[in-house]
């Protein structure tokens, strides 16, 4: 029984000692290298700080709609709703978003709309959204905020980021920087 119980302890020390303290001061180094010091993406605009790299919620037609949120936005708990594409609640919830984006995007078949418009992330906190679901959005904004659809189109293709490497991933925007950058344009 020694033979066993000595190698246990000795093996069960090194992975507290490994996995409890050397691992996080690595993590917690490597964030500090950071731009930010391991402090996420901050953006203060107009005295109000928001984190660009956290989804935020947007419904004004005034404003570029985000993703919906699994967990209401709120970064302490993410997660998506873990609801099948064959649950009828959830089926209910796509449909219920579907309508109320077409009753305020009047004009828009429902075959438009992108799927990211309608339907949450996994984390429920993604804060990007396709190119596609700027550009659904344009005539509704530009009627309300009496501007230029070019100058709108425009504006969404300076906010394009681009796949890590140009191949990592799809072209994405950041809903919150879209917003602001809307908020500056006269």
């Amino acid at each position: 029984m020694k033979k066993h119980i000595l190698p246990a302890i000795k093996l069960t020390v090194l992975s507290i000692i490994l996995l409890a303290v050397v691992y996080p001061l690595f993590v917690w180094g490597m964030a500090q290298l950071s731009s930010n010091k391991g402090k996420g993406q901050v953006i203060t605009h107009n005295g109000k700080t928001y984190y660009a790299n956290i989804g935020q919620s947007f419904t004004e037609d005034k404003y570029f709609w985000s993703r919906p949120s699994a967990v209401d936005y709120n970064a302490a708990g993410s997660g998506g709703s873990n609801k099948g594409a064959s649950n009828e609640a959830y089926l209910a919830e796509v449909q219920a978003r579907i309508d109320t984006f077409l009753v305020h995007n009047p004009g828009i078949d429902k075959s438009e709309i992108p799927v990211d418009l309608v339907t949450a992330s996994g984390s429920g906190l993604d804060p990007n959204f396709s190119v596609q679901s700027a550009k659904v959005q344009v005539k509704r904004i530009a009627k309300i905020r009496g501007i230029d659809e070019l100058k709108l189109n425009q504006l969404i293709d300076k906010q394009i980021e681009k796949p890590l490497w140009g191949i990592f991933g799809p072209e994405k925007i950041n809903v919150l920087k879209l917003n602001l950058a809307l908020d500056e344009l006269r």
